[in-house]
């Protein structure tokens, strides 16, 4: 019994967990969104940007911090250096021209200490701290750009799955009206009532059918897997989407003017801002190149020289301690500063002129995204009315030929015809969904968190 009990709670779990995966696995598109929002490498890489930058910003802030070092050394003096000294310095009564080699120094000698270094001022100092700040806000913008960027991918790539199964199945449901009519026909040419060609001719559109419905189905498998791929998930992973067709409604995103535009909503008009910042940091930069740098420099270190390597052990060493200010004043660098100081000022008037450019450039993105998205929309209702027609074609005609009033070419033709209808109805519908998607970017609505 106790057995059985456990093999039950194991299958009661396990049951439990699939329902749970099951049920993670299913997306509609607000959720792939967020799921490649969160898992996508692109994201991760980004994410991993701003803490490069948090960790360059506390590097240079750690610049100005007190900068402390510890040195320890021991030097074996295996030949002593002779120090020449004439002869008469202590013996009167020597030669003149005769000198005395004489050693200063010991074998052996060692030194320890520690340092200090601390920077008072330091223009270029301060200003790299303010752009430090402001690169890591570069980096945070960078990470908004790129979710907004794999959104898009993953709202295309859902859209285009939606569109191809509406196709899939009015492909199955025109090859079960042409397998019926088929049936129909060849029992008609087995009594004699038609010819065997209209069987062909109804063979060949079927068999045009089915290929169409295959190469639509692995073009929807290509289609999972490029969603899967935006969404940073494993190709081999089962997914469903829970999101329809009918669902989306064009209509009721589509102005009838183009909207008032707010640059700043775009992302890339934020950062392009962030680096006019940081443009304008550099020039500050340069110019403080020409202000002094002051330093305040100390040391504290013991020292001892013996003759024997034992009486560094034994014997006592000596202490010395320093303590400094250091000013350094540039005053001629050859006019390197006065170019650099030239070469920020331009690179600064270039991201101003940017501005301008990117202004045009979203107007243009929004006008013709608009266009577009209206264009495709009033086609759209022209298809969706040419596809309905062709559908009461189809009816008519094979009734017609049922009756005996109607050739078979007709039939055939209208099929055709009703085929290509849908073609055309689903690839406007899609060229709309990706105009709207369009517009949404141009506008800076696309994604927001």
């Amino acid at each position: 019994m106790r057995k059985l009990l456990r093999g039950n709670l194991l299958l009661f779990s396990i049951l439990i967990t699939s329902q749970f995966v099951k049920a993670q696995q299913s997306y509609s598109l607000r959720e792939a969104v967020d799921y490649a929002v969160k898992n996508h490498t692109s994201i991760k890489n980004a994410q991993i940007d701003i803490l490069t930058a948090e960790a360059r910003v506390s590097e240079l802030k750690g610049i100005g911090l007190p900068q402390v070092s510890g040195n320890i050394g021991y030097t074996n003096n295996l030949i002593i250096q002779k120090v020449f000294i004439p002869a008469k310095t202590f013996d009167p009564t020597a030669k003149e021209g005769d000198v005395i080699a004489a050693e200063f120094g010991v074998a052996n000698s060692g030194q320890a200490g520690i340092n200090l270094n601390q920077i008072l001022f330091d223009g270029s100092y301060l200003l790299g701290l303010k752009a430090a700040d402001v690169y890591k806000e570069l980096s945070k913008k960078t990470l908004v750009q790129t979710k907004q960027q794999t959104a898009e991918n993953v709202t295309k790539a859902y859209y285009s799955i939606l569109v191809n199964e509406e196709r899939i199945k009015l492909l199955d449901l025109n090859i079960g009206r042409l397998d019926s009519l088929l049936r129909d026909t060849k029992a008609l040419n087995v009594q004699g009532f038609v010819e065997k060609i209209d069987v062909q001719r109804l063979e060949v559109q079927m068999n045009n059918l089915k290929i169409e419905a295959k190469n639509v189905q692995r073009l929807q498998d290509l289609s999972y897997h490029l969603l899967k791929f935006q969404m940073g998930k494993k190709i081999a992973e089962n997914i469903t989407l829970t999101d329809k067709l009918a669902d989306v409604k064009i209509s009721e995103v589509l102005p009838e003017t183009p909207q008032d535009i707010k640059y700043g909503n775009r992302i890339e008009y934020s950062i392009l801002e962030t680096q006019n910042r940081l443009a304008e940091l550099d020039v500050k930069n340069q110019k403080v190149g020409y202000l002094p740098r002051v330093m305040l420099t100390g040391g504290y270190n013991y020292s001892a020289g013996r003759p024997k390597f034992s009486d560094l052990v034994t014997k006592p060493w000596f202490n010395a301690a320093t303590l400094g200010l250091s000013i350094q004043i540039p005053i001629f660098d050859g006019f390197q500063k006065k170019y650099k100081i030239v070469q920020s000022q331009n690179s600064l008037q270039k991201v101003k002129n940017s501005f301008e450019l990117l202004e045009n450039t979203i107007d243009l993105q929004v006008t013709q995204s608009h266009i577009t998205l209206k264009n495709a929309y009033e086609t759209l209702e022209e298809q969706k009315a040419n596809m309905e027609l062709a559908k009461e074609v189809v009816r008519v005609t094979k009734i017609k030929y049922q009756q005996g009033v109607g050739s078979n070419l007709e039939v055939v033709n209208a099929e055709i015809a009703y085929k290509e209808a849908q073609t055309n109805y689903f690839t406007t519908f899609y060229n709309a969904l990706v105009a709207k998607v369009d517009l949404d970017k141009a506008l800076g609505r696309l994604y927001t968190e």
